[in-house]
């Protein structure tokens, strides 16, 4: 996840069936208005792409099948969301593989969390995502070298030196935290 920069609206104002129907690049629709991802990073980026990679990987490697997708749009309950990287099953890619916006949370999402993001946010985005479909949620927080794994009935903390497993989702797939914030 990125900081996030609420556009101005001039002219027109874009409701969430605006934002689905036609997503720009790098922004969400959040509490009412077009908000616009900033502060990618190098960093960030890095992360994001060795995530987005390894678990594909993994999916292929362990027959799971399904896709990973990077920045792809999707609805929560309220608002349009973006998340950094993010894994469809199989099943899920069979009924909306084709959907300009996949219609609910993916199953497993990563948001990487920038300097200039606000915890409560970040927070309260994980537990938005759960509550519209989403089974595990990676928050990855690159200078605390930390990742926070949330599902509906847990949540953990993996910190340097240890390894990050997935809870619910893709499942068996795990890494070092070194290795991926390296």
């Amino acid at each position: 996840m990125t900081a996030a920069t609420l556009i101005p609206q001039n002219s027109k104002t874009l409701s969430l069936e605006d934002w689905l129907e036609n997503p720009p690049e790098h922004t969400e629709w959040v509490n009412g208005g077009l908000v616009e991802k900033n502060g990618m990073t190098l960093k960030h980026s890095k992360i994001q792409n060795r995530l987005g990679r390894q678990w594909a990987n993994y999916q292929e490697s362990s027959g799971q099948g399904g896709e990973v997708y990077t920045e792809v749009p999707c609805r929560t309950q309220k608002q349009g969301r973006s998340p950094d990287v993010a894994y469809l099953t199989p099943e899920l890619v069979e009924e909306y593989g084709d959907a300009k916006v996949l219609p609910r949370s993916f199953p497993l999402t990563a948001e990487i969390v920038s300097p200039t993001d606000f915890a409560e946010d970040v927070i309260a985005k994980a537990e938005e995502y759960l509550q519209s479909g989403a089974e595990e949620v990676w928050l990855v927080f690159p200078e605390n070298r930390w990742i926070i794994i949330v599902t509906q009935d847990s949540k953990q903390i993996v910190a340097s030196g240890e390894i990050a497993r997935t809870q619910k989702v893709l499942t068996g797939f795990s890494i070092a935290i070194d290795e991926l914030l390296g």
